[in-house]
């Protein structure tokens, strides 16, 4: 049985500063909630300044990047110069936060940089798929890390 097209979740990656300030602020009060800061709906909204009404409409559709990647697969495009080990930096940095390679593409290098396509899957329960995407994209050599998509 296939869902109709009206049925079917849509997701989006999307940077933190292109998110408007309310969502933000349901992420805040789930995690008072979760930590046990405090221990009702009222007084997390309070503490955030939205609305309960705000927090109950959205709650269930915003989540920090890490929370919804573990066990998932993610594939992304990574832009890198052309250089002896920079390759061998990225497995290891995937490695390093749990990371298991599905798919690695990498393209001739032309100027000296070389495209690199990845579709890695974040182990349940060990993965950060969040410290590992900062990781890489703020090493000596890497240009431009992309995710392309989620499963």
């Amino acid at each position: 049985m296939s869902k109709t097209p009206a049925e079917k979740k849509k997701y989006y990656v999307v940077r933190e500063r292109a998110v408007p300030e309310v969502l933000l602020k349901v992420v805040e009060a789930k995690k008072l909630l979760d930590s046990g800061k405090v221990s009702t709906v009222q007084d997390a909204a309070e503490q955030t300044d939205i609305s309960r009404s705000s927090f109950y409409k959205y709650k269930d559709d915003i989540f920090p990047f890490h929370e919804e990647t573990k066990g998932k697969t993610i594939t992304f495009i990574i832009q890198m110069d052309d250089e002896p080990g920079l390759l061998s930096v990225v497995l290891q940095t995937i490695a390093r936060f749990h990371g298991n390679i599905l798919t690695i593409h990498q393209s001739i290098p032309i100027n000296g940089v070389a495209t690199l396509t990845l579709s890695v899957d974040i182990l349940p329960g060990e993965g950060d798929a969040e410290g590992m995407v900062d990781t890489i994209e703020h090493s000596e050599g890497i240009h431009y890390l992309k995710i392309l998509g989620r499963e």
